[in-house]
C-alpha cells in the first residue's frame, strides 16, 4: 500500500478528494492542514511557516511522499520559493515531496506547452503573482481570467461547471493558446478537464492533476487521469 501525505490549507475541501478520485485503489491519501481562510498574501505567507510541521506529522504515518496542495501558496516567493520548499518539506517527512506550483511548470513543459491561459478564482493581486511566476519559468500567458474571490470557503463551494464554463470562455478568448491552465487546488475543477481537452483539442491542466500527477510519478504510482497529462512524465524529476 502506497500512503501519500497532503499539506493542505485548513479551508480546503477539494483536493482530498480530488486526490483519492486520481488515485489507483492500492494507494490512500492522508491529509495535515495549515491554518487559512482568505486566500490572500498575507495569509498564504503566514500559512507556509506551519508547513514543516505539517509535513513532520505526515511522516508518523510513515507516508511515502508529501504534496504541498496549494498553489498561490507555492509561488508567492517567486521561483526559487518552490523548490526550496520541496526541500524543506521532504526533509521534514523523510519522503519526496511536490509543491503545487512547480508541479505544473513540470506537467506544462513535459506537454511542450509555450503558450498557455489561465483560469483562477482569484483576486486581481494574486492573479498577477501567477502571471509573474509563469513567466519566469518560460510560458507565455496569452489570456487570464480570475473570478475575484478571496474566502476559500467561497472557492470550494464553486461547481466543476463553473470551471468549466470559465475554462471555455478564457479559451474562447486565447485561439492561439497551447494548453488551459485552471489554477488552485480548492477549485473543483478535474471532471471538467476531459471535455474542454476534447472540445478545444489542447491539453487541460489543472493545480490538482498536475501535483497528483507530479507527486505519483515520484513514489511510483500511476495515477487515473482522463487528460493526456496521463501520457508523459516528468523530466528526471525537475
Amino acid at each position: 500500500m502506497t500512503r501519500l501525505g497532503l499539506v493542505v490549507p485548513s479551508s480546503n475541501t477539494t483536493a482530498e478528494p480530488e486526490f483519492r478520485g486520481a488515485l489507483p485503489p492500492d494507494a490512500t491519501i492522508h491529509a495535515a492542514r495549515m491554518p487559512l481562510e482568505d486566500v490572500t498574501a498575507d495569509e498564504l505567507d503566514a500559512m507556509a511557516d506551519g508547513a514543516e510541521r505539517a509535513a513532520a506529522l505526515l511522516s508518523h504515518a510513515s507516508v511515502h511522499g508529501v504534496a504541498y496542495a496549494c498553489t498561490t501558496g507555492s509561488l508567492l516567493h517567486g521561483s526559487g520559493f518552490d523548490s526550496r520548499l520541496e526541500s524543506r518539506l521532504s526533509e521534514a517527512a523523510g519522503a519526496p515531496a511536490v509543491a503545487t506550483a512547480l508541479s505544473v511548470v513540470r506537467a506544462l513543459h513535459a506537454l511542450d506547452v509555450e503558450r498557455v491561459a489561465v483560469a483562477t478564482p482569484y483576486a486581481a493581486d494574486l492573479d498577477e503573482l501567477e502571471r509573474e511566476y509563469l513567466a519566469d519559468n518560460g510560458f507565455e500567458v496569452v489570456a487570464l481570467d480570475g473570478r475575484g474571490l478571496v474566502e476559500n470557503v467561497a472557492i470550494g463551494a464553486l461547481t466543476p461547471d463553473e470551471a468549466e464554463r470559465q475554462g471555455r470562455s478564457v479559451l474562447a478568448d486565447a485561439p492561439d493558446a497551447d494548453a488551459l491552465f485552471v489554477s488552485c487546488t480548492n477549485y473543483r475543477s478535474m471532471p471538467a478537464l476531459a471535455s474542454l481537452e476534447r472540445d478545444f483539442g489542447v491539453p487541460v491542466v489543472s493545480s490538482n492533476a498536475a501535483t497528483v500527477w507530479d507527486l505519483c510519478h515520484r513514489v511510483g504510482v500511476e495515477p487515473n487521469l482522463d487528460v493526456r497529462l496521463a501520457d508523459v512524465t516528468p523530466a528526471n524529476g525537475d
